[in-house]
């Protein structure tokens, strides 16, 4: 009766069709998963979620992604390969993450394969989970300690219990923003984000902590840390001190090697209460991790000048500081960064990589091709940033043309500051860009500091790095 191969396929074709239908109401294929951040799982860790996935099994043909693929590769070159080994940790609070952390995401961070942002509170910022970074302070501490009070209301009510005092980003003085509860909240962070970074990513070799308004050059990072062996305990960065304690000041960043972040984890898992302690007692975080890595004998590695305190155009290029001059060395990062700077250098610094011909930025790059525009004019409601006050002797009276003839007629003189309000008169035997300021005149002799730049163009002859 079914000997015909018709008949077979009469019969069997309505039961492929019907398991066709059931495969496709119900599928069990998982689906690839690209996400960009770090979530929380189930049980409440961070867990590294910054590289694609492929499906598991199927031999089906892949779409290719050619579009996605080259944009990367034209915004970040090959950063996102090179730093596979990297994680990074952006440290931010709630009084400043929503205006700040947005322009890292779209600018610096969007080329790094490896990162969290570390917060006060946790929230999602244009895509991107933040963490409580302060969730493994000892509750006593919590209880006992003022600084916390700013941090219970955020958990409670979040940004809509704070006070207009709060949100203010105060002046930066001597001993920090000691009028902003935020910053002040900020020094119990620095311990804390050791433990996390681990626990995002405990195969790292290098491990970077950066502020909201630091700004990474990732390719002379990354060229940098090549040099360096992981497996030696190294804490980087640009030198600070307070007191008997050198320290990497935390907004140029902070880099740690895996062997100094695991010595450093056990030593505060052994020793939490008294580190908490020195907490209280201190002002500054950075100061703090300090303290701690010296207690396990790790010492500073100063990174003057390739990790800076300020902005590009607020440093001397020219003079010498800790018996080193930036001129020939790399510049990695950068601080006090507004997200507006932070768009510019951005820009500046994916440009100058793009062509593939340039392999470092030195100051020197920076200064040539980035600040110095060969005009220098004089300028209105500008600071050159000269420092040296000039006091007049009668009958001579204060003023512009006196600043300015007076800086003339020293030969050592570059550039010249006056102050209308305070009336007074600043001189500089080195060359600042400087930045805006209302009610202050700068300007330049031009014909020195062009001889003073003619001198450094060819002053590289080789690279200069700071290995110890």
């Amino acid at each position: 009766m079914f000997n015909s191969p018709r008949r077979w396929v009469l019969i069997v074709s309505p039961l492929l069709t019907l398991a066709l239908v059931f495969y496709l109401l119900n599928p069990t294929t998982p689906a690839a998963v690209d996400n960009a951040a770090y979530t929380h799982s189930d049980e409440g860790q961070i867990v590294l979620e910054g590289h694609q996935k492929p499906p598991s099994g199927g031999s089906g043909p892949k779409l290719p992604k050619p579009n996605k693929k080259l944009q990367e590769e034209d915004k970040c070159g090959h950063i996102r390969r090179d730093m596979d080994d990297v994680f990074v940790v952006l440290k931010t609070g709630a009084t400043e993450a929503q205006q700040k952390v947005p322009t890292q995401l779209r600018t610096t961070l969007q080329c790094v394969p490896n990162y969290a942002v570390f917060s006060d509170l946790e929230e999602t910022i244009a895509g991107v989970q933040t963490y409580d970074v302060l969730n493994n302070v000892t509750e006593e501490t919590m209880m006992n300690e003022p600084e916390f009070a700013i941090y219970h209301r955020l958990q409670q009510v979040g940004r809509e219990g704070l006070t207009d005092e709060e949100w203010g980003d105060h002046e930066n003085g001597p001993f920090g923003k000691t009028n902003n509860p935020g910053w002040k909240l900020d020094k119990w962070k620095f311990l804390p984000m050791i433990d996390g970074a681990l626990e995002a990513m405990p195969d790292a070799k290098w491990y970077v902590f950066v502020e909201a308004d630091t700004y990474v050059v990732w390719p002379n990072l990354i060229n940098w840390l090549a040099h360096l062996d992981h497996t030696r305990s190294y804490y980087i960065g640009s030198p600070m001190q307070i007191g008997d304690i050198l320290f990497a000041y935390g907004g140029s960043g902070v880099i740690l090697s895996a062997q100094a972040m695991k010595r450093l984890q056990g030593y505060r898992r052994e020793h939490q209460a008294e580190l908490e302690k020195m907490t209280a007692e201190e002002w500054a975080g950075d100061c703090v991790l300090a303290r701690a890595l010296d207690n396990i004998r790790i010492p500073l590695t100063w990174a003057w000048p390739m990790m800076l305190t300020t902005r590009p155009w607020e440093i001397d290029h020219f003079s010498e500081g800790y018996g080193r001059q930036p001129w020939c060395y790399p510049a990695v990062s950068y601080h006090r960064m507004s997200p507006r700077d932070i768009e510019e250098m951005w820009q500046f610094d994916r440009d100058w990589f793009r062509s593939g011909k340039n392999a470092l930025l030195l100051h020197a790059d920076v200064y040539r091709e980035f600040i110095y525009d060969g005009d220098l004019t004089g300028r209105e409601d500008w600071d050159n940033m000269s420092s040296m006050d000039i006091i007049f002797d009668e009958p001579t009276i204060p003023s512009l043309d006196s600043c300015a003839d007076a800086c003339t007629q020293n030969p050592e003189c570059l550039q010249y500051t006056w102050h209308e309000r305070e009336g007074n008169c600043k001189h500089a035997s080195t060359t600042f860009h400087g930045l805006a300021s209302n009610g202050t005149y700068s300007g330049w002799i031009k014909p020195r500091v062009q001889k003073l730049l003619r001198n450094f163009q060819s002053s590289c002859p080789q690279v200069e790095y700071i290995f110890d």
